[in-house]
Formats: structure tokens, sequence, C-alpha cells
């Protein structure tokens, strides 16, 4: 098993909760984004993310505003429009569900290897 291919497949399935969380605490650009999910250990290249953002904006899940930077040429800053709230809460209990699944499935499994013993 190539364990690093599987944590990179876990990692991108979350990937799209990750940015509508980011977002939806404050409106972000792409290095923005990039630095707060590295921050969180969760490594991703710009080449991955520009077209899952194009993806969510098209979804109706993000908005988008240019404005001026300090540094350099506008920056395009995104948002999350009433239908990425609404998504991102649904996604908030999906993950709350998996995550006590697998605690569920944790305990069966050291249940099980206490048993056996």
């Amino acid at each position: 098993m190539d364990i690093e291919n599987t944590q990179a497949q876990m990692r991108k399935g979350i990937l799209e909760y990750c940015i509508l969380l980011i977002i939806a605490g404050k409106d972000s650009y792409v290095q923005d984004i990039i630095n707060k999910l590295k921050d969180s250990k969760i490594l991703v290249v710009e080449g991955t993310l520009y077209p899952l953002m194009t993806r969510l904006k098209n979804a109706g899940l993000l908005s988008y505003r240019w404005e001026e930077s300090p540094q350099g040429p506008p920056r395009k800053y995104y948002s999350i429009t009433e239908q990425g709230k609404q998504t991102l809460e649904l996604l908030e209990n999906s993950w709350r569900e998996l995550t006590a699944s697998i605690e569920r499935l944790k305990t069966f499994s050291q249940q099980n290897s206490t048993e056996a013993l």
C-alpha cells in the first residue's frame, strides 16, 4: 500500500470543506488560503487550488471581487455565498458523522483486539 498516496487522497477529499471553512471566517485570496492550509498541515499547490476555486465559484458557493494590493497586481478575494454557507453546514454535519463513525470503528477494533488476548 502506498501510504503517501492514500494520505493525499484523504486530503483531497476534504479540501473543498477546508476551503469553505477558511473563507467563511474571512474573505481570502488564494495565497491566504494556501498559507492557512499549510499552517494546518494540509499542503496544497496553486495548480490544485485554482481549478477548485473556479469549480466552487461556478457552483455558486463562492463569489469574488478584485482589490488593489499594496504589493503588486490586484488580488482576487473570495467570499462565501449564502448557498456556500448552507453547503458548509451540510459538510460540517457530514464531517461530524464521519468522525463519529471512525471513532466507533476504532473502539470496536480496540475491543476486539483486547478480547482476542
